[in-house]
């Protein structure tokens, strides 16, 4: 009786789950007279596959994929390698001020993004960068707080032992986070990378505050072109909409089991 209770919540909460998913791919999929049809049609009797090529071609979103790639791509990288670099530094180095230091890094997650958006435009605006893809990207060089938290104590599960045996041996420090940890910390750093895709690959409000051609556009801000002043072009929505989840939802499905590893593993086992 427990388990049955047990899997009829979870269907239940899995339904309401999909149930955007699904209607806004019931949406894109549907006739012009069906989408507006009261009550709602459930179950189109026509599937129009033809929408999603449609709503593709209305738009330069050739241009708009290319930039996003870019964007998440290189910024994926970037956070990484920023965001290992210093847990490493903070997680095995002594130094003055550390945790002093390390709690203030941790406060910079209290600032929101309003706070920081004026300052950082003006920053952009006089490196020269407003309107290029530069402030989507360079940031990411920088390490973000909470990725950097996460690699920490990820980090300081490995025994001290491990450092000091590879020191032995002639290792440098460079040595000891890219032979020993970054391998050690796989599972964590998918996760951080999972994270970082999605953040950059749905990011709205940046690529629509530091972009202004058309040619630069992501495919998040191009989404926002079918919503003219007089008329929503909802069909076109709905089908670049379905587009835009698939890569997210393939990544997850590929990545589950690291990050799964990430979130609750630690980085030796044994």
């Amino acid at each position: 009786m427990r388990k049955t209770f047990l899997y009829s919540a979870l269907i239940l909460a899995s339904a309401l789950f999909i149930a955007p998913f699904y209607w806004t791919f019931m949406t894109a999929i549907k006739s012009s007279a069906e989408l507006y049809q009261f009550p709602p049609v459930f179950w189109p009797s026509e599937w129009h596959f033809e929408n999603f090529a449609a709503a593709w071609n209305k738009q330069p979103f050739g241009t708009y994929l290319s930039n996003s790639v870019i964007v998440v791509v290189f910024s994926t990288v970037g956070q990484l390698f920023s965001s290992s670099l210093v847990a490493f530094g903070f997680a095995r180095f002594r130094f003055p001020a550390r945790d002093a230091l390390f709690i203030l890094l941790l406060a910079t997650m209290m600032i929101p993004w309003d706070v920081k958006m004026i300052p950082l435009y003006m920053e952009f605006n006089m490196l020269g960068w407003i309107n290029t893809l530069k402030p989507l990207i360079v940031p990411a060089y920088f390490a973000d707080a909470f990725f950097v938290f996460l690699l920490r104590q990820y980090i300081m599960t490995v025994p001290m032992e491990i450092d000091e045996a590879a020191r032995m041996d002639g290792a440098n420090s460079f040595d000891i986070y890219g032979r020993i940890h970054l391998p050690l910390m796989m599972p964590a750093l998918v996760l951080v990378g999972t994270f970082h895709f999605m953040n950059a690959w749905n990011d709205y409000l940046g690529p629509l505050i530091y972009l202004n051609d058309q040619s630069k556009y992501t495919l998040t801000l191009g989404l926002s072109m079918f919503k003219g002043l007089h008329e929503v072009d909802v069909t076109s929505i709905a089908a670049i909409t379905v587009i835009l989840c698939l890569p997210p939802l393939v990544l997850f499905f590929l990545a589950q089991r690291y990050i799964m590893d990430g979130a609750v593993g630690s980085s030796v086992k044994g």
